[in-house]
């Protein structure tokens, strides 16, 4: 079986393996039993066929409709695709608010770094995601064959897929400075683009504002963590008190999901 932290596809950005961490009591997470990842939509053949041969039976989808719209994912024909938008937004107000942001991006260098803190209070806060977030460990308990693997994904796979990935570990009483070397493991996948995207945007003389909001809205910072942090101590003191009040993860949930995916 190959083991890796970092997989590599043709065409998928950010694809990771949460096999192989340590939790505090010991134990192991499974190899092949969840993925984290970018957008599926531009995956070649051999990137399907590679997802098949892992054994993928769940794909789990926190993009907006309208992402999804854009960009339908590609997955083996045995894979159950499930949707769960972490947000739901109206097409035309999302729009607008694009148009906006990037005005202010062109003069306000801190403009990317401020709707980034919005959104991860917003993941922590809206009920939307709270109940996205809920059927996701749905699913997650379901995923109890053997030779089955669930992925979840969002765009870039770093803030909806990141905080997923963070609830889940956290559930499974993986330590804090894994869970925050997980997350901060995108910057590391996603060099390459972000590098590229910053040549290209100064090639085009884009004010250097705009290009430092870019960098901030592209890439996961231990400020976006925090943020997310704070917002759980605010509302419920602590990590497992806000899985079981507002993920609604039950004590049997956790015993289960520790059963399925530890060893």
């Amino acid at each position: 079986m190959v083991r890796s932290r970092v997989l590599q596809l043709q065409k998928g950005g950010n694809f990771r393996e949460l096999g192989g961490y340590q939790t505090m009591d010991g134990r192991t997470i499974k190899w092949h039993k969840a993925i984290r990842s970018g957008k599926l939509g531009s995956l070649t053949d051999q990137d399907v066929s590679f997802l098949d041969t892992y054994g993928l039976k769940y794909d789990v989808g926190f993009r907006s409709p309208e992402e999804k719209a854009q960009a339908p994912d590609r997955i083996p024909a045995q894979t159950k695709y499930l949707f769960m938008p972490v947000f739901s937004t109206d097409e035309t107000q999302n729009s607008k608010q694009t148009d906006r942001l990037q005005r202010k991006m062109d003069t306000d260098p801190t403009t990317g770094r401020q709707q980034m803190h919005h959104v991860y209070q917003d993941i922590i806060t809206n009920p939307h995601s709270q109940t996205a977030y809920r059927r996701f460990f749905d699913v997650l308990l379901e995923n109890d064959g053997q030779q089955d693997t669930l992925l979840f994904h969002c765009t870039a796979g770093k803030d909806r897929t990141g905080m997923g990935a963070v609830f889940f570990l956290s559930a499974l009483g993986v330590n804090e400075d894994t869970i925050k070397a997980d997350y901060l493991l995108t910057n590391k996948t996603t060099k390459p683009m972000l590098d590229n995207l910053v040549k290209t945007l100064k090639l085009k003389n884009s004010p250097s504002a705009f290009i430092q909001s870019m960098r901030d809205l592209q890439s996961v910072q231990i400020f976006f963590y925090n943020t997310a942090m704070d917002q759980i101590q605010k509302v419920s003191g602590d990590m497992p008190t806000y899985l079981h009040d507002y993920l609604n993860l039950s004590t049997n949930d956790i015993h289960d999901l520790r059963h399925i995916y530890l060893e």
